[in-house]
């Protein structure tokens, strides 16, 4: 039977590095269950925060805790948590296979896990190859591999799309969705959302080490408007009513013989050129830009927890 994942407590965290603040006042959770994304661009402090996670930074103050207690606490590791940071770290010179027997060895786990991780990620084929050879995606499915050698309850994981082909993408994708629905918690970094957006349920975006958002995905979606586009021969008489009707909704042209109507769905708009006698031709909505929503976000850099 899967572990269940311990939850994750990031509370209060700062870490400086001399004159550098990497991470500000950070808080947040991670539930065991669910799949979260950890959000920001490149050098906002989400790698940091993750080694404060793993015990291989001392925070500066604040706290960083699997459980209830921080990582060099915890009794059996490897049995927790696992991760993967970086798909580096490999002795050219040394089989996947070998690599794992290695880390295996050292953390006092069973000799089978090796074979058993090496299939989980598809790399049983590629078990007796030498590191050296792989590529970039064949090494991150083994720094995976490592992470799942201690059949961990919870997995913490950097980019690890980084390198994979659309085909691995999908079954990372599927993976990670399976991993969280046996109960264990799952936190993967990114800095791109539309990586990530059809693999989480939550996301927690952080700019320049503070952080700027956390809920759940469908949460930020709210916030992403959508655009209702309306053709009509008579588009003059349409703006006017709209604006009559909904002094809130913003209304540009869109082209010859059509609107484009911010804050009003497409229900909304028939329903003004109904009542006005207004003759449609067309009826449509585009789904809003996430992606956008997330770029301001992150530009803004400014804290202050859920929107």
């Amino acid at each position: 039977m899967p572990p269940t994942g311990e939850p994750l407590h990031v509370v209060g965290l700062t870490k400086r590095f001399g004159s550098v603040t990497a991470v500000k006042d950070l808080s947040f959770e991670v539930s065991p269950g669910r799949v979260t994304g950890f959000l920001g661009p490149n050098g906002s402090g989400k790698t940091t925060t993750l080694r404060c996670l793993l015990g291989l930074v001392t925070p500066t103050s604040g706290s960083a805790h699997i459980g209830s207690a921080p990582y060099r606490a915890l009794a059996d590791p490897t049995r927790m948590v696992g991760a993967a940071l970086e798909a580096s770290g490999f002795h050219p010179a040394r089989t996947a296979r070998n690599h794992l027997r290695v880390i295996a060895t050292a953390a006092g786990l069973d000799a089978r896990r090796v074979d058993a991780s090496l299939e989980t990620v598809g790399l049983t084929t590629a078990a007796g190859r030498k590191v050296g050879g792989f590529s970039l995606g064949m090494r991150q499915r083994l720094a995976l591999a490592a992470a799942l050698l201690g059949d961990p309850g919870a997995l913490l994981l950097d980019e690890p799309a980084n390198g994979l082909d659309p085909e691995g993408i999908a079954w990372l994708r599927t993976f990670l969705r399976a991993l969280a629905a046996e109960g264990r918690t799952v936190l993967v970094s990114s800095h791109v959302l539309s990586e990530v957006r059809q693999t989480v349920d939550d996301v927690v975006i952080i700019s320049r080490g503070e952080l700027v958002h956390a809920g759940t995905l469908a949460d930020l979606e709210k916030t992403a408007t959508s655009h209702t586009t309306v053709r009509s021969p008579s588009t003059e008489a349409l703006a006017a009513a709209l604006r009559e009707s909904a002094p809130h909704a913003s209304i540009d042209p869109a082209g010859e013989g059509a609107l484009s109507v911010l804050g009003l769905s497409p229900a909304e708009v028939g329903h003004v050129a109904f009542t006005r006698g207004i003759e449609v031709h067309e009826l449509s909505s585009s789904a809003g830009d996430l992606e956008r929503v997330f770029l301001e976000l992150t530009a803004s850099g400014n804290p202050g927890g859920a929107l």
